[in-house]
């Protein structure tokens, strides 16, 4: 009597190692791909965020101010950097501090510094916004 042995042959399991290798190739820069797109949200949020606490600053003080982090009544009492720390936040005022620009820039090594699409964000007292990079406002506004 012939017995039988089972089991998985070396052709078999590197058919599999094979196929996982090709999908993990494929499915790991698409899930950065994706991670780099969503975590824009955060510096379009921080910048609007900032915008509405400008604004009820002006109203307060008649002038906007350029004091991200400090608190109030001298500045806005809001992080410099965005919830997670991908984007650093920045406000440069125009004349007689009767105007502003809010730009919100990648941290280096905080990863968003491989969004090479949308290097950058802006917005303005009038509600401008604008981006930087190759990707255009409203490719990284979305």
């Amino acid at each position: 009597m012939r017995s039988t042995q089972n089991g998985v042959t070396l052709i078999e399991l590197l058919t599999v190692i094979v196929v996982i290798g090709i999908l993990a190739s494929i499915a790991v820069p698409s899930y950065r791909n994706y991670l780099i797109r969503a975590q824009r949200t955060e510096a379009t949020t921080a910048l609007l965020n900032l915008q509405a606490a400008q604004e009820k600053f002006y109203l307060q003080n008649n002038a906007y101010t350029d004091q991200v982090a400090a608190a109030p009544p001298a500045g806005l009492g809001l992080m410099a950097t965005t919830e997670r720390g991908f984007y650093d936040i920045a406000v440069v005022l125009g004349a007689g501090s009767q105007s502003y620009t809010a730009n919100a820039s990648p941290v280096a090594g905080a990863g968003q510094a491989d969004d090479t699409r949308c290097t950058g964000f802006s917005v303005t007292d009038a509600g401008a916004r604008g981006a930087t990079g190759p990707g255009g406002r409203d490719y990284c506004w979305r």
